[in-house]
Formats: structure tokens, C-alpha cells, sequence
């Protein structure tokens, strides 16, 4: 039963790595021609990098779960979820940090407070990304216990009661991981009604001003409100699948359900880097060009005819 989703997971990192391997060439080629590299060009890569970083980490995992020769420790259960939950972290708040730099960048409000974090949207974004590391170190610390928690039963014997128990800690061990995911997720919310918020007053203000609605702030504006809007979709879908996961662990086989989820744990940043292209208007440029050069090879070494 595993073999299907073993497929697509690996179909999943394939297009992964090509994509977000895509958006760090690009960016450094840009880096490299230009002698310097734009802060949100910083933060994709960064993501994109993190990202790669995820999807060989889930492949290894796949290998290891695939070879029966191969003895699953203590020890090495600790070690994949450490880096598991080290990478997912700084893939959710390098997206989160994102937002924010997009919503900084963008919207307007006169707030003394507010254009101070205006001109300093970097330190803001840094500052941000330090303070979740302590949740960081809080949640590593948490999955630990709960591993601890779960290798003792493991060591004891396997009856009803002991198996229903390593299930309920399992359940647990999920919870936490999404209670966790859940705080980056609201940081990015907040951001989505804030963009909403200054688009509203913005357009109040083209009004009363009697000026075309299409300005470039409002283009702005609303071009970041599609692309956080798909990023907030897939996120939701992606904390969906993990509650899922709690309430239907006893039910199903476990590796289905483990498998599943690391199916969906994939495609969620697969599915934000796509966004992020076709949001960027130098990724997408690079990215079109990149499919004109394939169609003319294509057709060029297509099937000769007699």
C-alpha cells in the first residue's frame, strides 16, 4: 500500500527540486550579472534553498522506510523528526516573513509606528525570524519528550492497551507539530487583512481624488492579495490534512495515514513555490523563457518523417 504513495513522493520531489532549484539559479545568475541581490530576492532563496533541503530529507526517510534490512532506532526516529521539524519551520516562516516584507513594501497607513517598521522592513523580517526560533527550540524540545514518551511503550509489550496508547502519543506528536504550524499561519492571516484593510482605504482615497482605479499602487496591492490568498488556500488545506491525520490515525492503517501526510506536507510548499513564480515577475519571465527553449528543442528533435 505504501508503493503508490512512495511514487508520488517521488514525482513530488522531482518537480520540487526542479522548481525550487529553478528560482535559486535564477536569482543567483541575477546576483552574479547585477554584483547584488534584492532583499526579497534574499528571502526566496533562502525559502527555495530550505525547501530542497525538505524534499531530500522526505526522500531519505522514503529509503529508509522502503529497506526492511534497515533497523528504524530510537536514535534515528529523534534525528528525522529534528530535522524535520527544523526544516518545515524555517520553510513556514520564511513564507510568513514573505508576507510580511510584501505587505511592509505595499500597503499605507499613517502610523508613526507603522513607517518606522516601514523603513526598516529587513530588520523587521530578521527580527521575526529570530524570535521563531525559540518556538523553534520550544517545539524540538516538546517532540522530544513525546518521543521519549513513545520509545518507553514501545518497550513494552505490545498489548491493546499498550498499542492504543503509542497510537493516542502519535496523535499527539501530530497536534503538537500543528498547534506549532498554526502560529506562522495566523501571522500570515493578519497580514492578508491587513493588505485587504489598506487596499479598501486606498481605494476610498482614489476616489474622493477622482482618479483611474488602476494605478500602480492598486496593482500592486492587488496582485499581492492573489498571490497570498492561493498561499493562505494551501496552507489551510495543509493544516486540514494534519488534523485529519489525528482523527483518523486509529482508524486506517498507520502508514497510509504517515504516508499521506507526508504527501501533502510536500505538496503545500510545492505548490506555494509554483505561486511564487508566476507572482514574481522575473521568475516568471525566466520560467517562460525556459518553456519557449524546451518547445523549440522538442520540435526540433521530434520524430522525423520519411
Amino acid at each position: 500500500m505504501k508503493y503508490p504513495f512512495s511514487i508520488i513522493l517521488i514525482v513530488e520531489f522531482i518537480i520540487g527540486s526542479l522548481i525550487n532549484g529553478f528560482i535559486v539559479l535564477v536569482n543567483c545568475m541575477d546576483w552574479v550579472r547585477r554584483r547584488k541581490i534584492s532583499s526579497v530576492d534574499q528571502i526566496l532563496t533562502a525559502l527555495a534553498i530550505s525547501r530542497i533541503v525538505l524534499l531530500w530529507l522526505v526522500v531519505t526517510s522514503i529509503l529508509l522506510s522502503l529497506h526492511r534490512s534497515v533497523k528504524v532506532t530510537s536514535k534515528m526516529v529523534r534525528m528525522i523528526n529534528i530535522f524535520w521539524i527544523v526544516t518545515n519551520h524555517f520553510n513556514l516562516w520564511l513564507s510568513t516573513n514573505l508576507s510580511i516584507f510584501y505587505v511592509l513594501k505595499i500597503i499605507h497607513f499613517p502610523n508613526s509606528v507603522f513607517l518606522y517598521l516601514k523603513r526598516r522592513v529587513m530588520k523587521v523580517v530578521s527580527v521575526t525570524l529570530l524570535l521563531s526560533l525559540v518556538l523553534l527550540l520550544v517545539n524540538i524540545v516538546e517532540i522530544n519528550t513525546q518521543i521519549d514518551v513513545w520509545v518507553d511503550l514501545s518497550k513494552r509489550n505490545l498489548s491493546y492497551n499498550s498499542s492504543s496508547r503509542k497510537s493516542a502519543q502519535v496523535s499527539k506528536l501530530t497536534l503538537t507539530n500543528t498547534l506549532f504550524t498554526c502560529i506562522p499561519f495566523t501571522v500570515s492571516l493578519k497580514a492578508f487583512l491587513l493588505l485587504i484593510i489598506s487596499l479598501r482605504k486606498h481605494h476610498k482615497k482614489v476616489q474622493r481624488n477622482a482618479q483611474g482605479c488602476r494605478d500602480p499602487s492598486t496593482t500592486a496591492h492587488v496582485r499581492a492579495l492573489k498571490t497570498m490568498f492561493a498561499f493562505l488556500l494551501i496552507y489551510t488545506i495543509f493544516l486540514f490534512s494534519n488534523l485529519m491525520q489525528i482523527h483518523i490515525f486509529e482508524l486506517l492503517d498507520k502508514r497510509v495515514v504517515i504516508f499521506t501526510g507526508m504527501t501533502v506536507g510536500l505538496a503545500f510548499p510545492l505548490g506555494h513555490s509554483c505561486i511564487l513564480i508566476f507572482g514574481n515577475h522575473k521568475l516568471r519571465q525566466a520560467a517562460l523563457l525556459v518553456l519557449w527553449w524546451l518547445m523549440l528543442r522538442a520540435k526540433h528533435t521530434g520524430p522525423c518523417t520519411p
